[in-house]
């Protein structure tokens, strides 16, 4: 298979941030969108075209070929260097399509929603520079080669995040994601060279193989009860962590809504914050086989407690945008704990094959529900779901697209969110009980939170706008379209026969007894859904009251971010830094004035001997002559 093509995929995006941003004055808006869509555009259909020969000619007795360009790029010693190139395999095929599909849909849908910004080319430069990371990351062939695209993912989100600089709270939320991104980075890059460092390789297809040195010896060398190789992954899963946004790196999450709403659906619901679930299917026989998967069972539990505690605090926030960060959240958790109850069966289990097809099938329902939520926001000039209601009789398109969302991230049958997630459900039944416990109850917490928000924005109470709200035009509803589209047809891919350790058929993997437990719990939610906010009641208020501090904890997000400025303000800032400039001051800087004083002090008794007086010169001159002459003389005599 001809390869080559393909690192056009991500230099186009690099070649439209170039353009765009050199020319950001002397390019007109307009054509700005339309260079930025159509360049986009062109990597959308290079992706379907490599997926379409990949997944239709790549295979091997049964099994798809791995396709790998690469040239050296730096020397470390003679076991260690850092390639540059391109993998090609199952999974990055798949999350090239993912990524550009989004980014595409979002140019498109950016063509309307920021029309008349001052920033409007400006915008579609830093979306480029974020593609192009991204699906650099997407191709790295090696641990070091996707760091490298990983801190430029960082960069880019802080720029898009931050896109309105003079709106104090999108520039203190652009530096929350940078400053807490950075903790969990900083581990990633120490686990790279711990890894590398005892297994002499960066390379993806080194540390995976089953016959290399890391999985034949990973018990070589220990630390504090574990082996360095475990070590390794710990902290590199700790990278996963902060980008995925999953306990305790979350807090990022829900203030990076400060963005403008497309932004949320490009970085926020398919391409960001599953790179952290990409990089762990990327290691996936590493973290399987070191330490007997022991990372893999922190993995599985991590993302199953991220999230149920996601499902929890999207039931009671207002913002809608906050609802759908909190859902992101929660439904990446499911992704990762899918990835730490799979079973290794050859290649990859079906947790793997449900993680890889939740993340495909999300990256369509939840761009969907941001940029749906954004059509709102933009009719009403508001993301408070209070303002909100009987918005259906003016959005047709938007409410029909929503509620297919609303519908398939809640595992309604037949569409594409019920499929992906009955894998999950059945691995999880599979492995362990406890987590398949919690994510039934995360499915019907989520059926009910998406309901919730769904009602609420389209029926209940019609409310007294101040403008007449209308449908979004074409350049906006075009996308919603397509993406409503595969919200509901996705799920009919056959996924399985693409990443999967037996390359069989859904129907072979479908448990129905599971299917049926996970539909009836997601309908149960929706039902309660609509009697609580289908008509206006006081159902709600009776149940708020009824949890009490319950609900307090949940709004306020388990007061997480109260308790990180309780840690960096009054205890790192307070107590620590002020014992670190106590002694700064009263030792160390006591110490050296105190060392310049007793100069000074000495000084002052011998200046006299600099008088400047020939004379005083002259007897000194004179007596040290005498003394030496008199020590020779008594050297000389004894």
């Amino acid at each position: 298979m001809n390869i080559s093509y393909i690192i056009l995929v991500p230099l186009i995006p690099l070649a439209l941030f170039v353009l765009l941003g050199l020319f950001s004055k002397k390019i007109p808006p307009s054509i700005a969108g339309w260079i930025g869509s159509l360049g986009l555009g062109t990597a959308f259909v290079l992706s379907l075209y490599t997926a379409y020969h990949y997944f239709l000619g790549a295979k091997l007795d049964g099994v798809y070929q791995t396709f790998t360009y690469k040239s050296t790029w730096i020397i470390f010693s003679d076991k260690l260097h850092m390639d540059m190139g391109m993998l090609i395999d199952p999974i990055s095929v798949m999350m090239l399509v993912v990524v550009t599909t989004i980014s595409f849909m979002v140019h498109v849908y950016s063509r309307g929603y920021m029309k008349g910004d001052d920033g409007y080319t400006r915008f579609f430069s830093y979306l480029a520079l974020f593609s192009f990371s991204m699906l650099g990351l997407v191709l790295a062939t090696n641990l070091f080669q996707m760091y490298i695209f990983w801190e430029l993912v960082g960069a880019s989100s802080f720029l898009l995040i931050g896109y309105y600089y003079t709106k104090p709270s999108a520039v203190a939320a652009a530096k929350k994601a940078f400053i807490v991104t950075r903790f969990a980075d900083l581990g990633f890059l120490i686990g790279i060279l711990v890894v590398s460092y005892y297994s002499g390789s960066f390379d993806f297809g080194e540390l995976n193989s089953l016959d290399g040195n890391v999985i034949t010896n990973w018990t070589a060398t220990s630390f504090m009860g574990l082996s360095v190789f475990t070590w390794g992954l710990i902290l590199i899963f700790m990278g996963g962590v902060g980008k995925s946004a999953m306990m305790p790196f979350h807090i990022w999450l829900p203030d990076a809504m400060e963005g403008p709403t497309p932004v949320s659906a490009l970085i926020h619901a398919a391409t960001m914050v599953v790179a952290g679930v990409y990089l762990v299917a990327r290691l996936f026989p590493l973290f399987y086989f070191v330490e007997d998967g022991f990372v893999l069972s922190i993995v599985a539990y991590i993302g199953a407690i991220s999230s149920l505690v996601a499902a929890v605090i999207a039931i009671t926030q207002t913002d809608i945008k906050r609802v759908l960060a909190f859902s992101t959240m929660s439904q990446i958790g499911y992704m990762m704990l899918a990835l730490g109850v799979s079973k290794y069966e050859g290649h990859e289990g079906l947790g793997y094959m449900a993680s890889m097809f939740h993340l495909f099938t999300h990256a369509m329902f939840k761009a969907l529900l941001f940029l749906g939520a954004g059509s709102v926001i933009h009719a009403i000039h508001s993301n408070e779901l209070a303002d909100m209601g009987g918005l259906r009789k003016y959005m047709p398109i938007t409410h029909i697209t929503f509620l297919i969302a609303a519908l398939s991230i809640a595992g309604f049958p037949g569409f594409a969110g019920f499929f992906s997630k009955d894998e999950i459900l059945a691995a999880a039944f599979e492995n362990n009980r406890l987590i398949y416990v919690s994510s039934v109850i995360v499915a019907g917490l989520t059926a009910f939170y998406m309901f919730r928000l769904y009602f609420g924005i389209f029926w209940g109470k019609d409310k007294k706008y101040e403008h007449t709200p209308h449908e979004s035009p074409l350049t906006m509803t075009i996308p919603l379209i397509f993406l409503a589209f595969m919200s509901v047809f996705g799920g009919y891919i056959p996924f399985s026969e693409f990443i999967s350790a037996d390359l069989k058929s859904f129907t072979s993997h479908l448990d129905l007894p599971l299917a049926v437990i996970a539909s009836t719990v997601g309908i149960i939610g929706i039902c309660l859904a609509y009697v609580f906010y289908k008509k206006e009641n006081n159902l709600s208020e009776k149940a708020t009251q009824l949890f009490g501090a319950f609900y307090q904890w949940t709004f306020h997000k388990f007061y997480f971010d109260e308790i990180y400025l309780f840690i960096t303000k009054k205890i790192i800032f307070g107590i620590l830094a002020a014992a670190i400039a106590w002694f700064d001051k009263y030792v160390v800087d006591a110490f050296m004035i105190g060392v310049g004083n007793v100069t000074m002090a000495f000084s002052n008794q011998i200046k006299g001997i600099q008088s400047g007086k020939v004379q005083d010169y002259a007897m000194a001159f004179v007596g040290g002559v005498v003394v030496l002459a008199m020590v020779v003389f008594y050297i000389w005599i004894n």
